[in-house]
């Protein structure tokens, strides 16, 4: 078998490349990344999609629901403008965390009604979380959960992992994350940049190849959901999922 030309083809069936972890300032305190810059980056590395899962946590720097949400949709909603303006989907993501510990939570499919709701959830845990509201049309995701300060919760109320978080400043342990995805049999890992900074190197460090592009959230959930993706890993690397 020729794995260069392997390689050759499967990169150009699965043509497009979408960074499933991205923030964006305001939105995300951590970010130095305003909305407009983020959908220029990704459109000069050549993506064809990027996903902003800003992060989504109660009373966050102690902002009311409304402010919170209103600042949240600021963001996307300008990366939104400026990806159609230059031609950059822009997808709308969520990285919400929970009262109870410092775990985060990536959710593909979502609108701004369904934040609005889980808003109300945030202060009483995952578990509950997870019995009460149902997404059947999204994917919910634990994100790096073996990055320093995380807790690994029961597997069943996960859709997957994000085992691939590829940020510089943290080491999120990809390996342990990559054996413990397939001890548990999730049907769904994920990879991503986790960029926050413009001065660290990190944007589009990390990706997903689709044979189709994903048009809004809940194809990308769908897609995930599907199996049919590659990831890859600094630019050149594939992995099979």
């Amino acid at each position: 078998m020729d794995i260069k030309k392997l390689k050759e083809e499967l990169l150009r069936e699965y043509r497009f490349q979408t960074e499933l972890h991205a923030h964006t300032s305001p939105a995300s305190s951590c970010s130095q990344i305003v909305p407009e810059k983020l959908a220029e980056i990704y459109k000069d590395l050549g993506y064809s999609a990027v996903c902003v899962v800003n992060h989504f946590v109660y009373e966050y720097q102690g902002l009311s629901k409304k402010e919170l949400i209103d600042r949240y949709f600021g963001d996307f909603e300008r990366a939104e403008k400026r990806g159609k303006e230059i031609g950059i989907k822009v997808i709308l993501g969520a990285e919400i965390r929970f009262n109870e510990n410092d775990n985060d939570y990536l959710i593909y499919g979502v609108t701004r009604d369904m934040l609005e709701e889980i808003y109300n959830l945030l202060p009483y845990g995952v578990d509950n979380f997870r019995k009460v509201y149902k997404m059947p049309d999204s994917v919910f995701l634990q994100a790096h959960p073996f990055r320093e300060g995380m807790e690994r919760v029961e597997p069943a109320i996960l859709d997957g992992i994000e085992v691939y978080n590829v940020h510089p400043n943290h080491n999120s342990k990809i390996g342990l994350a990559a054996v413990y995805a397939k001890e548990q049999g999730f049907s769904i890992i994920t990879s991503g940049s986790d960029f926050h900074h413009p001065d660290r190197k990190h944007e589009g460090v990390s990706a997903i190849r689709t044979k189709v592009l994903p048009e809004d959230s809940f194809h990308l959930a769908s897609i995930l959901r599907s199996g049919d993706y590659l990831m890859e890993i600094g630019r050149n690397n594939i992995i099979i999922p």
